[in-house]
């Protein structure tokens, strides 16, 4: 009777132990074959930066479903976990913690504030895929358990690239205005790199403000600035309410813009936004390639989401849609690598050999995993412009930028 009461209760505490402890066994090795694997998806539902990212669950959700559909990997049926960050640099933290609690394989992240929980994951051996946009750790020792989907895994001090300032200088601007988050830093370096790269071919920087609030719509001090300073070609790499509500107090302020390179914003509601009409000739970067010149890539992920998005003939995706599919796409290619009885390190270790990844071809570029970490790979990006007919792909092939030797957009370095 002792033992079994002493066998009862050693259960009861391994379960809890099961239950309170982050790195489980079952985020630790997928159980036998046919049983389900979860991957986690990190990203703003709710706080300001719902704006941009609310809607990104469609993209990763029908890559999972797509999958699902196929018979799932090797045996295995994904199982999505969508978790909100709630825009919050402390919440985050929980947010990951919750779902490495729930057994999360691996994480998926489209937040603009993973690098505050990042160390969570590495701790654990757990994969991570995603966009880089939130923070250098996607190229940063210790993290090599992250690969960036979109770009890669860039050096931290990556430096100066002349896409965005080369291609305002040559569209008729003489003064930057280049503006980023500055909580963010990916969105400030992003500022600072187009402010400098403007420069190099030739231009004068106005603005260089890397301190806006995140999710900031109150421009007028900073339009009436960048009007005493002579602006006329600006670069926002902020969220679109932050960037089109820059645009609207340059307007108000009488700014007369030569040219305007929004790193966001070349997605289907824009169109029918109020801001619209104000962003007429304006440029926008697509990171992705445009559903408006269709290969095998977009076709089928177009097909996908009017399946289990319910998307209309004439909808096409988000930024965020298209990096949330991204990062299932790579983190599913992980997991087929792996086995029928995949392990982290397995994972890990496998997307660290991938070779040649664009993602069937709505990358720019193709992304070598094996020598990319840490350094910094071609910089290239389609180029939209606003229409009254809507968004026009500039050219068939994306623009590429070079890296301006000795630079970085890392501040006081």
């Amino acid at each position: 009777m002792r033992t079994c009461v002493f066998r009862v209760l050693f259960a009861i505490a391994m379960m809890l132990a099961f239950l309170t402890t982050l790195s489980g066994a079952a985020s630790t090795q997928a159980s036998a074959a046919g049983s389900p694997i979860t991957i986690a998806y990190v990203t703003s539902l709710t706080g300001p930066g719902a704006s941009e990212d609310a809607t990104t669950p469609a993209g990763f959700l029908a890559r999972i479903d797509l999958q699902n559909a196929m018979g799932g990997v090797n045996g295995h049926k994904l199982v999505p976990l969508v978790v909100d960050d709630e825009t919050s640099p402390s919440f985050v933290i929980t947010a990951v913690q919750d779902a490495l609690s729930k057994g999360a394989f691996g994480i998926v992240s489209q937040s603009p504030l993973f690098f505050a929980a990042a160390k969570f994951p590495n701790q654990q051996g757990i994969p991570v895929t995603g966009s880089y946009s939130d923070g250098p750790e996607w190229g940063q020792q210790p993290y090599t358990n992250m690969f960036s989907s979109d770009h890669g895994s860039v050096d931290p001090k990556y430096p100066v690239n002349t896409l965005v300032g080369g291609f305002l200088k040559s569209h008729g601007g003489t003064v930057i205005g280049a503006y980023g988050y500055g909580i963010s830093p990916q969105s400030a370096a992003s500022a600072r790199g187009a402010a400098e790269a403007f420069k190099s071919a030739g231009g004068k920087i106005g603005v260089e403000d890397t301190s806006v609030p995140f999710g900031g719509t109150d421009f007028t001090t900073e339009a009436l600035t960048a009007k005493q300073n002579g602006v006329n070609a600006m670069t926002p790499s902020m969220d679109n309410n932050s960037n089109f509500a820059l645009a609207t107090a340059f307007k108000q302020a009488g700014i007369k813009l030569k040219a305007t390179l929004f790193a966001t914003g070349y997605e289907p509601d824009v169109i029918n936004s109020p801001a619209w009409s104000g962003l007429q000739g304006d440029y926008f970067l697509s990171a992705f390639r445009p559903w408006s010149l269709p290969d095998a890539a977009t076709k089928q992920m177009q097909a996908a989401m009017e399946k289990y998005a319910h998307f209309s003939k004439s909808q096409f995706a988000t930024y965020g849609q298209v990096n949330a599919w991204v990062g299932a796409d790579l983190m599913i290619k992980g997991l087929q690598m792996a086995g029928r009885n995949p392990t982290h390190a397995a994972v890990i270790k496998d997307l660290r050999s991938i070779k040649a990844y664009n993602a069937n071809g709505l990358l720019p570029i193709t992304v070598n995993y094996s020598t990319v970490f840490g350094h910094d790979p071609p910089t290239c990006s389609w180029i939209v412009k606003a229409t009254k007919t809507g968004f026009v792909p500039v050219s068939s092939q994306p623009f590429c930028g070079h890296d301006i030797p000795g630079t970085t957009t890392v501040s006081g370095s």
